[in-house]
């Protein structure tokens, strides 16, 4: 039985960094970026980034959800983006086009991936993925401000 991505750790050890699984269905396990590719797992960091420099700002706010969610494109100087936002109390469903990244800044919400069953958590210092061309559903009670990571 499906029982969601696992919750992923930083580990490092003798000079070496990866990521450990923290939570079933795969607990000590040692994921690889093709797990990551396949959805297999959302990635839990007790670090957020609590500046984004060197970026180019698109001023007028993407506004989606009839104002439940409003965000800001920034363009690093590589030419990745990424978005900063805030979704308000709300139960959305997002589809994505890339791989994404979403990072929680400040408060909380529950995310369901497409094809699984389980509300998972996101924490402010949290992170979880969602794979391209996919979908996922977001429960908010309180805002949500977040970045979003793209591709």
């Amino acid at each position: 039985a499906w029982l969601g991505p696992p919750v992923l750790r930083p580990w490092h050890q003798s000079g070496q960094v990866g990521l450990r699984a923290q939570s079933a269905p795969r607990r000590g396990a040692f994921l690889c970026p093709s797990d990551y590719n396949a959805g297999l797992f959302s990635i839990s960091l007790l670090t957020m980034t609590p500046l984004i420099s060197d970026v180019s700002v698109k001023t007028q706010a993407n506004v989606y959800f009839d104002g439940k969610c409003i965000s800001h494109t920034l363009t690093r100087a590589d030419g990745s983006s990424v978005s900063v936002g805030v979704v308000l109390p709300a139960t959305l469903t997002f589809n994505t086009g890339a791989p994404e990244i979403m990072e929680c800044v400040a408060g909380w919400c529950e995310y369901k991936l497409a094809g699984t069953d389980q509300w998972l958590r996101s924490s402010a210092g949290e992170k979880f993925a969602i794979p391209g061309q996919s979908s996922f559903q977001i429960r908010v009670t309180e805002p949500y401000h977040y970045i979003c990571h793209f591709g």
